[in-house]
């Protein structure tokens, strides 16, 4: 197999290597033998546009050319000409195949079935990578490089994967070092046959004789392959780290800018569990309220309410956001002003470790004062941190509404809605419906919505074994049913289950994650760790909105409306606060407006008034980053990458061209001494040729074929610069290589690495780059002066 047969090999290998980390993210791996399909087909191609030749930029059309014809007979064959050709239809047939796929990975935990939107999704972008790890190593013939494509594809894959296991990392790293291994052995082939100790050995990793091992070059770049990857698996796992917090991360949000755009989040539960199962309750943040009341004992810290469920989870919704307002408006659903409240407002300090991007905030909140890189989403009442701000290390001020309903008020509570129900009311038809039939079962005897919540609260608390140890995976399809039998799990489980089962009784619900309240501490302040990590369930009553309920067994506080013997409230009647215009600390007012903003617009997208009011802030849905941010941002980091190997890259086109057949035995000699001086032996210009091949062959213990190879090209400049006739002398390149290899067995693995990866030879690239600006200058005063002189006026 020729070097470049064998290069394209490894680089189809290098790419299916790194979409192996993308395997646990689904439940069924039959994609992965089309993307081997895929990648063996863009491959070939590239093989055998090469071999014709075809230009560079031909060979990566072709490709591409062939994969997008392959993608359609796959995905869209039906709408196809001839079943392959891209038309119109085939070309909407993929928009939506690529919109679905979108909400599917939204809407399914991981691992996610197969579905046609997942399946195109991931194909697409394994052979994309494919595509450009093949058009940039084998192609273009710079395989370094090539690792951005394999970085790229293996960080998303670990990103949804919370982190990715070791052994998808090895994977991907090999099969980086593979390609590297492969255009290092083709390069090397280019310099001809490599001698050891005067007997011919092959080509370069071949076996010495009787059976030794490879050569020196190949023996060396594998240790440092193989300790390389050593030192990313061992290090990071000595390191010690505090785990980032629910969403630890995972959440993408609006672009840098002011103003608005969406945020879409991973399910923020992932991670709650190893939350709460952690040894130490190390602290994540602190809160004090400014009056020093009683109240911070009892506050749940909310981060995101999880409103989208698909039968197994529960998720957030796509969301508009917009700067955060001096004020926020009413708390959606807060119509009767017979509902008592206080105000509490905290000083929050997050610990610097403690990485997030949504703020931790009794609900509802009312004012926040933070800096300038956070936004608000009014549907949730959250706010988020913008472009990748996050909460290490925050110090902020909220102020919230205590709401303090009765359950008389709950009981009369009017029907909410009809958008708003239809929307949180929703349950799929996964849903097995022995679930439905028991939240009928429990709440027979109820005679409205209220009763129907206590009914489902007081059977979780009361026929429950709260256990974080627990198996049951969340994300399983039956995992609600299971539940429901085992009668044991964490807040999880029980948040998920009674927010579902309120659904099937035609209750709004949804699934809140936060902290409870956290441990007093001596100077009046809350102190929240990491085993405070929560789950509950909101519940919708017209009149006083989204209702908290506690489920879940030795966790948290029963809300006082959900007791027996509830008394009548003893907050301020919500009309007796001050207004919202007033410069004391406001409250809201319900609003009564008739034309506020329905809710199925607020639900995505925000009011259109809403969007004029901040400038046209809330954006389109696909508010993420721009194409032409990501292609400078890709620039930047291969130019950083590119920066340090320009000497050793420098170094490789020098001794093409001087070993280039009819360069002659000038520029050979030069070669010759420059591989001397990466060694190690700097050039001394007043010596004559033999005198310096009689230094070059001392300095490098060269015997043999190699001194002879050396005494040769110094007689053959000696011939080009003193004899009136020269005589030709053929083999001159072949001779440098010999020499320059010889060199390298005897120098240390320091020397090697150092004459390899900074040559000290590109010092010539200085001192041509500062004679070139020289003359360049020296032409501009030249100029100068000479303008300077014709505009003088001459003497009488």
């Amino acid at each position: 197999m020729s070097g470049r047969a064998r290069l394209t090999v490894c680089a189809a290998a290098a790419s299916l290597l790194a979409a192996t980390a993308l395997l646990p993210l689904t439940d069924k791996m039959t994609w992965f033998f089309k993307a081997i399909f895929l990648v063996s087909v863009i491959g070939g191609v590239g093989m055998a546009a090469r071999r014709i030749p075809l230009p560079r930029p031909l060979t990566v059309l072709a490709q591409t050319a062939v994969t997008v014809l392959l993608l359609t007979m796959l995905f869209a064959g039906d709408t196809a000409l001839g079943g392959v050709v891209p038309g119109p239809a085939a070309i909407e047939e993929f928009r939506q195949l690529f919109q679905e796929g979108g909400d599917d990975v939204s809407r399914y935990s991981i691992p996610a079935p197969v579905t046609d939107g997942i399946e195109l999704m991931l194909l697409s972008g394994v052979a994309g990578v494919a595509l450009l790890v093949d058009a940039v190593a084998v192609t273009f013939r710079s395989a370094a490089p090539a690792g951005l494509p394999l970085l790229a594809l293996y960080s998303v894959a670990a990103g949804l994967n919370q982190g990715g296991s070791w052994l998808t990392f090895l994977l991907a790293g090999a099969g980086y070092l593979l390609l590297l291994l492969a255009e290092g052995r083709d390069r090397l082939a280019q310099w001809g046959r490599m001698f050891g100790g005067g007997r011919s050995v092959g080509a370069p990793g071949a076996a010495e004789p009787g059976g030794g091992r490879p050569v020196a070059p190949v023996r060396t770049g594998r240790r440092i392959g193989a300790v390389a990857l050593g030192f990313a698996l061992v290090v990071p796992a000595a390191l010690p780290s505090l785990d980032g917090g629910l969403l630890d991360g995972k959440t993408t949000g609006p672009g840098d800018g002011p103003g608005g755009g969406t945020v879409t989040a991973i399910n923020p539960v992932v991670r709650l569990q190893q939350s709460l199962n952690q040894p130490e309750n190390r602290e994540v943040f602190r809160y004090r309220s400014t009056d020093d009341t009683a109240q911070n004992q009892a506050l749940y810290m909310r981060f995101v309410a999880l409103d989208r469920f698909d039968g197994t989870s529960w998720r957030p919704s796509r969301r508009s956001i917009q700067d955060i307002p001096d004020t926020l408006p009413p708390p959606q659903g807060y119509t009767n002003r017979q509902v008592a409240s206080d105000l509490v407002t905290l000083n929050v300090r997050a610990d610097d470790d403690f990485r997030q991007q949504w703020l931790p905030m009794p609900y509802p909140a009312y004012q926040v004062r933070i800096g300038d890189d956070w936004r608000y989403e009014p549907e949730g009442r959250s706010v988020v941190g913008n472009g990748g701000t996050t909460t290490g290390g925050a110090e902020y001020q909220v102020t919230s509404l205590i709401m303090e309903p009765t359950a008389e008020q709950l009981a009369n509570a009017p029907a909410p809605d009809p958008a708003l129900s239809e929307e949180y009311t929703q349950v799929p038809d996964s849903l097995p419906d022995e679930v439905r039939e028991q939240a009928r079962e429990l709440t027979r005897g109820a005679a409205n919505d209220y009763e129907r919540a206590l009914d489902l609260q007081d059977f979780f608390t009361t026929n429950f074994v709260y256990d974080t140890e627990t198996d049951l995976d969340a994300s399983d399809p039956e995992a609600i049913l299971k539940f429901l039998q085992n009668r044991q799990g964490f807040c999880v489980h029980f948040s998920f289950t009674m927010a579902a089962m309120a659904r099937t009784l035609g209750i709004p619900a949804r699934v809140a994650v936060g902290f409870v309240p956290g441990t007093a501490q001596g100077d009046g302040s809350m102190s929240v760790g990491l085993q405070d990590a929560h789950a509950w369930p909101e519940l919708y009553f017209e009149g006083a909105g989204w209702t908290r309920f506690e489920p879940t067994p030795t966790r948290g506080t029963l809300p006082d409306y959900t007791l027996e013997d509830t008394p009548a409230g003893g907050g301020d009647p919500a009309g007796e606060l001050p207004d919202r215009g007033s410069t004391a600390t406001p409250v809201p007012s319900p609003s009564t407006s008739e034309d506020e903003c329905p809710a199925e617009l607020r639900r995505v997208d925000g009011c259109p008034d809403d969007e004029a009011a901040v400038g046209g802030a809330a954006g389109p849905a696909d508010g993420g980053p721009p194409a032409a941010g990501i292609a400078a941002g890709a620039a930047g980091v291969l130019l950083l990458l590119l920066l340090p190997a320009l000497p050793a890259l420098w170094r490789v086109r020098e001794r093409g061209r001087r070993l280039r057949p009819g360069a002659g035995p000038l520029a050979a000699w030069r070669e010759m001494i420059d591989a001397a001086w990466d060694f190690g032996l700097p050039p001394d210009e007043s010596q004559t040729p033999r005198t310096t091949a009689a230094a070059l062959i001392r300095f490098g213990s060269l015997d043999g074929a190699a001194a002879q190879s050396a005494l040769r090209v110094a007689g053959a400049v000696e011939q080009t610069l003193y004899a009136p006739r020269p005589r030709q002398t053929d083999g001159l390149a072949e001779d440098v290589r010999r020499v320059r290899v010889a060199m390298g067995r005897s120098a240390g693995v320091g020397a090697r690495l150092r004459a390899a990866v900074a040559p000290r030879s590109a010092a010539r690239l200085t001192w041509a780059v500062t004679a070139r600006w020289a003359a360049v200058t020296g032409r501009w005063r030249e100029a100068a002066r000479r303008a300077g002189a014709a505009l003088r006026p001459s003497r009488p």
